[in-house]
């Protein structure tokens, strides 16, 4: 099916259509819309819990929860980009955004992903500092550090999605531009667009494999230094215990890059466009879902300040 529309806009104002699912029925937008409802108040209420936690437990003011926070802190963000857009389309059939808000909602949506792929490179070099030199740790790891490196990777996010987005911006567009997904995401848009979108989309793919592949190559080198250290313990009981510390950390990796794998397939799959869509909105959701329980169910400190935080309310009710 051809959905674009290339007449000229003549000056005319450029708005965006969202598609959404194609061959979804209209009688699961309800269902659907509760199941989009229910994930984001997951993440908005998780991480939350966390950066409550995190600022208010004096034992939790270490480096580790410090970018945990930040992690916390982006995942609000990210969702918060393109959640509400999608719950808005699903109830009330809002599919219409304005040429600003389109390229506003691209940008912040990959820049809010690159920013996740070095949040965990940080993550990764905090517990290289931890376990390989553990007498110069507090040294190295300073509040100041911290914050450079945070600061570092949020910077280095938000500008790197900027030439692609800019440049996407600048293509021919009809006056009313269907897009076939749920959100403004860059592919989708280009694909949309009156130009030749073959040079937008291989920019945009290299892009993707950069702010991709070079963290997980850093996160990778980072744990093989790691299982060095660690395999250097003595004691079997030792090498578990410092190994545990990154557990939690190594499976949010872990999802990260398997919502990116998931997307990656759908996209070259041959399969119908509908999977490619939920195949990249699955992706964008859940690394935030999850994040959550696995630093509650498995991490004992953020567990326990978050029992501690909920007791009073409890007591309250």
């Amino acid at each position: 099916m051809d959905i674009k529309a290339c007449n000229s806009s003549d000056g005319s104002p450029i708005f965006f259509y969202l598609i959404g699912i194609p061959s979804l029925p209209k009688s699961l937008f309800l269902p659907v819309f509760f199941i989009f409802l229910i994930l984001y108040l997951l993440v908005i209420i998780g991480n939350f819990l966390i950066l409550v936690a995190v600022v208010v437990d004096s034992n939790l003011h270490k480096p580790m929860y410090f970018f945990l926070s930040n992690l916390s802190a982006l995942d609000i963000l990210f969702t918060t980009t393109i959640i509400p857009r999608m719950l808005s389309l699903f109830l009330l059939g809002d599919r219409i955004l304005s040429f600003p808000a389109c390229f506003l909602q691209m940008y912040f949506f990959h820049s809010f992903s690159c920013s996740e792929a070095f949040i965990l490179v940080v993550m990764a070099y905090d517990r290289y500092e931890a376990i390989c030199h553990p007498l110069h740790y507090t040294v190295r790891m300073t509040p100041q550090v911290n914050a450079k490196l945070a600061a570092s990777a949020w910077l280095a996010a938000l500008l790197l999605p900027i030439p692609a987005v800019v440049q996407s911006s600048q293509m021919a567009f009809g006056t009313l531009v269907q897009v076939l997904h749920c959100f403004c995401d860059h592919l989708a848009v280009v694909q949309a667009s009156c130009s030749d979108p073959n040079f937008q989309t291989f920019l945009g793919f290299c892009c993707a494999m950069t702010v991709s592949f070079m963290p997980l190559v850093l996160v990778v080198l980072s744990y093989a230094q790691i299982i060095i250290s660690i395999m250097k313990i003595s004691s079997k009981e030792g090498r578990a215990k410092t190994f545990s510390t990154c557990t939690s950390h190594l499976l949010v990796v872990g999802t990260y890059y398997t919502s990116i794998a998931v997307s990656y397939v759908a996209y070259r799959a041959d399969l119908p466009e509908d999977f490619h869509i939920m195949g990249n909105v699955v992706s964008a959701i859940l690394t935030p879902v999850v994040n959550p329980l696995i630093y509650t169910l498995r991490n004992k400190d953020v567990k326990a300040a978050i029992t501690k935080f909920m007791i009073p309310w409890k007591r309250r009710g």
